[in-house]
């Protein structure tokens, strides 16, 4: 089932055509989707040990390139495993854009998160903030929280019935109250539990840079609403030090993402 109208035709068979007709040493092997919420890449699993992480829409081209500069990079300075691109694959077969082999990262979503992997992602936010690559690209949703108050009242206004969307919008209008960050600082944009990954309750992975650059640090906050809860979710602001301001933006931020 396709996501978007424009969106290109992809399964097993051509991700088949395009690894053998470009890279040979992986031809023959096995390939079968990877079930995913992600809207604009499609995974497939390559054999035991890669991955190929093809664009569904044009507006992902980019993303492709932006990690094949920026992952190398973050890996020698991130405390956990992150992708590492082993292949650019070119337009072919039918497929219009480039596409990415990477590297098979072992693991399990994590369901919800306890103090441990609370405080073992603040660490991985932590690493995140203390990047100092000059040149990066702005992140996709790094911006004054502002700049998406049109999409997020016009997805409370198509949810009224189905949620409490009074105490929606005084949540999100309390956000947009809060004061702008001092500075803006990489960070990663994305922290969904689709994007970690967890073995026997430790992190040992996180995965999808394509949203990553430099933006208001409270977008890094959102695990505490989309995966942890209780005394979890208080370890996790303990252990970043946020202040009511930075919490407040980022819980409108997780709610700006539930809603739409």
């Amino acid at each position: 089932m396709k996501m978007h109208a424009d969106e290109a035709e992809i399964d097993e068979a051509l991700v088949l055509r395009l690894v053998a007709a470009q890279f040979p040493q992986w031809a023959g092997l096995p390939v079968s989707e990877i079930p995913s919420s992600g809207t604009v890449n499609a995974m497939f699993r390559l054999g035991d040990s890669l991955t190929v992480r093809l664009p569904r829409i044009k507006g992902g081209v980019c993303d492709i390139a932006t990690e094949w500069e920026w992952l190398p990079r973050f890996a020698e300075v991130l405390p956990v495993e992150i992708p590492a691109p082993v292949g650019r694959g070119e337009p072919g077969e039918g497929y219009p854009w480039i596409w990415s082999v990477q590297r098979w990262i072992p693991g399990t979503v994590p369901a919800r998160g306890d103090e441990v992997l609370a405080r073992e992602l603040a660490s991985f936010v932590r690493a995140f903030r203390r990047i100092d690559f000059t040149g990066g690209p702005l992140a996709h949703r790094g911006g004054p929280l502002v700049e998406q108050d049109f999409e997020t009242r016009d997805a409370l206004g198509k949810l009224e019935g189905w949620i409490d969307t009074s105490v929606a919008t005084a949540a999100w209008e309390s956000a947009l109250a809060a004061a702008p960050a001092f500075s803006d600082g990489w960070v990663h944009g994305d922290l969904m539990p689709s994007n970690l990954l967890v073995a026997d309750g430790r992190l040992t992975a996180v995965l999808d840079f394509a949203t990553a650059g430099t933006g208001d640090p409270a977008c890094d906050l959102i695990p505490a609403w989309n995966l942890l809860s209780g005394s979890a979710r208080d370890a996790f602001r303990e252990a970043l030090e946020v202040d009511d301001d930075a919490w407040n933006r980022g819980r409108g931020r997780a709610l700006s993402m539930a809603l739409i």
